[in-house]
């Protein structure tokens, strides 16, 4: 199923909920709209699926516009937050509900097959207030799985569950999805389900669609800062600084050599969008700096950039440190594999390769990133 949203946007009164945007979704294949709370994604589903009417633009399904039509007209299935089932139902009645609307063949294997791949098979003969949290959401996606809708919406399906809970259905959902045989939106705050998802990612910050395509270089090459920000888990380490031909120097005169590109353009003044001027980057111009805290070790290897500085707070989170070290070019988080312990006020050194580091431009628009791995240089991967 192909879905092109061309020009939308959604306000309510005088508060702009969406602003205009064009989208064409690659069919089936998986699409993680990725943002904060309020970044406008459930606003953009509920768009999608027909619940509500956008202010202007229009939707379009296989070329057809059906911007007007309900969501009862059209074939779309949709996982929520909450755990929404027919309470009065058991499991198995829940998942063969839409089945049964099809009248399709075979319902009880077809059933069977779904709560076997949800791990719910013995659940089957009980109520949904039966069940954990965990298993209300299983029963509920197998459900939007047996209507086998061409378009499949899932508005952050994770998020009230447990830590252990979201990592094993993440996993389950990865394969789910990997079927290709619909076009799966799935919306989250959390840039490592993004990453785990795969597929492609349309990043959303404010109302504003700032970058979409395949996840992996949405990642790997942020268009902006504001991309930057919002898909990266712990934050990106960001610091300014001055270009000085091939170096930036950074704040305490530590000089980070780059390889900046000659030229870039730029709007000349706030209010004239359409007018761009080309500025020279090599000569004294405002840069970002930005530092993923997975690039930042406590080995040197050959040439590395070291930041000395002290410990101000270590914390242990799964199988990972994250340590906030006060250096010379301010504050720095760094996330290092395995359990270390470190003392307040430590002295240590980070060591950073100047090949993985990020620089963005005074308007914010990305001049350099490190190259992409060849792993993942294909979406999904």
């Amino acid at each position: 199923m192909e879905l092109r949203l061309e020009g939308l946007e959604q306000r309510v009164g005088a508060n702009v909920h969406l602003h205009p945007l064009d989208l064409n979704l690659v069919p089936q294949a998986v699409t993680v709209l990725l943002g904060a709370t309020q970044a406008g994604k459930t606003t953009l589903m509920r768009l999608m699926a027909g619940l509500d009417k956008p202010y202007k633009g229009r939707v379009k399904v296989n070329g057809a516009d059906v911007t007007g039509m309900s969501v009862r007209e059209r074939n779309v299935a949709m996982v929520y937050q909450q755990f929404i089932n027919y309470p009065s139902m058991t499991v198995f009645d829940n998942i063969a509900s839409p089945l049964k609307l099809r009248k399709e063949k075979n319902l009880s294997a077809r059933v069977n097959e779904l709560a076997a791949k949800l791990h719910i098979e013995p659940f089957l003969k009980r109520l949904p207030a039966e069940l954990s949290g965990g298993q209300q959401q299983r029963v509920a996606l197998a459900r939007a799985l047996a209507k086998n809708a061409p378009l499949m919406l899932l508005d952050e399906p994770l998020v009230n569950l447990d830590y252990k809970l979201r990592e094993e259905l993440r996993d389950e959902l990865s394969q789910l999805f990997s079927s290709g045989q619909s076009s799966v939106v799935y919306a989250t705050t959390e840039p490592t389900e993004a990453l785990l998802l795969g597929g492609y990612t349309a990043v959303l910050d404010k109302g504003e669609l700032l970058q979409y395509g395949p996840t992996a270089e949405v990642f790997h090459r942020p268009q902006s800062v504001r991309v930057a920000r919002a898909f990266s888990d712990p934050p990106m380490n960001l610091m300014q600084g001055q270009a000085q031909g091939n170096s930036v120097v950074l704040p305490g005169g530590v000089s980070l050599v780059m390889n900046l590109p000659k030229t870039t353009s730029s709007n000349a003044t706030a209010n004239s969008a359409t007018s761009n001027v080309t500025i020279d980057v090599t000569r004294d111009i405002t840069i970002t700096i930005g530092i993923r805290a997975g690039t930042l070790r406590v080995h040197q290897r050959d040439g590395d950039l070291a930041l000395p500085g002290q410990v101000e707070l270590a914390e242990i989170a799964g199988s990972d440190t994250f340590v906030h070290v006060h250096t010379a070019i301010g504050e720095l988080v760094a996330q290092l594999t395995g359990v270390h312990v470190f003392s307040l006020s430590e002295a240590i050194t980070l060591y950073l390769n100047p090949a993985h580091v990020y620089a963005f431009g005074a308007d914010g628009q990305l001049l350099v990133a490190p190259s992409l791995p060849a792993s993942n240089s294909k979406a999904g991967n």
